[in-house]
């Protein structure tokens, strides 16, 4: 029967799918009536999963939605969640883990890419002019839950009871906010041909595993530059490892020659999720330039 069982609203451990639509809105916050309406349609979100997902049980269809720092206040009138705040730019050498407008973000996830599409179809339709795009990406599973990079995607993502402890707030985190999780998104292009060039070994180092098994790989001496791997392990002053749940997806057209990785990262904790970002940006594991408290949220 679990085949044929509507998976929960908002349930964010939703199994992986092989089709996926990354939403992000603007809402006209100066507009009552806009604000009306999107908190109308947000209480509808459930039925609407409800219309969509009855059509193929069997294809999990899930929608997780997430409500911005900015939007918080005036959408929810609801009390702030400890760590909520507008996302910090972190600024390396090279790249930039930028900060974007958007104040909803739908994660809309099945194993038919056309389920996707009716929801998204049905939800905007119910937003009208209430909102705007700022960002549509569809992301797809590419062969055995690789990236474009050709490394498998995901493997340090916690599993069974771990899940639960590292992306739902508690009540000794956040009373008023338990139950929900902190969400962080961004959309990284990849230079596919400048990556190819690269020799499997040289590749094999930036990731910290193999390329073909998937193995990991030691981390690199004191002193050299840290593999991916290394960079994205957190731990918190007492030693404790944090995780977070990627549900990370390629997205890409050949024609228009954009390939890349949307990185959505759920966490118990947003420090986690900062701290693993500005590590990954700015190349420093010591963490020099990325000081956040563990004590908060």
């Amino acid at each position: 029967m679990g085949g044929r069982t509507p998976i929960e609203p908002q349930r964010v451990d939703a199994p992986l799918t092989s089709s996926a639509t990354f939403l992000v809105l603007s809402v006209k916050l100066e507009d009552d009536a806009a604000i009306n309406t999107v908190r109308s349609t947000l209480a509808s979100v459930e039925g609407l999963s409800k219309n969509v997902s009855i059509r193929d049980l069997s294809a999990s269809f899930a929608c997780t939605v997430g409500i911005g720092s900015d939007a918080w206040d005036r959408v929810t009138r609801q009390p702030r969640p400890a760590e909520l705040h507008p996302f910090k730019e972190f600024h390396g050498k090279k790249h930039t883990a930028i900060s974007t407008p958007g104040d909803l973000l739908f994660h809309i996830r099945a194993q038919r890419r056309d389920l996707c599409f009716e929801f998204e179809r049905q939800l905007l339709d119910s937003l009208g002019d209430a909102v705007s795009v700022v960002d549509e990406t569809v992301g797809f599973r590419y062969f055995d839950v690789r990236d474009l990079l050709g490394f498998v995607d995901g493997t340090a993502n916690p599993v069974g009871p771990a899940v639960t402890d590292s992306i739902v707030v508690t009540e000794q985190d956040d009373p008023a906010s338990a139950g929900g999780s902190y969400v962080v998104v961004q959309k990284y292009v990849h230079d596919l041909t400048a990556w190819r060039n690269l020799s499997t070994e040289q590749q094999e180092k930036v990731i910290g595993r193999t390329k073909l098994e998937n193995v990991e790989l030691d981390d690199a001496p004191g002193g050299q530059q840290q593999s991916h791997k290394s960079l994205a392990t957190i731990e918190d002053d007492q030693g404790e490892e944090h995780d977070i749940l990627r549900d990370n997806m390629p997205f890409g057209s050949p024609g228009s020659k954009e390939f890349g990785t949307y990185f959505i990262g759920y966490s118990r904790k947003l420090w986690v999720t900062e701290k693993m970002l500005c590590r990954m940006f700015t190349l420093d594991r010591d963490d020099v330039l990325c000081t956040f408290s563990d004590s908060i949220g």
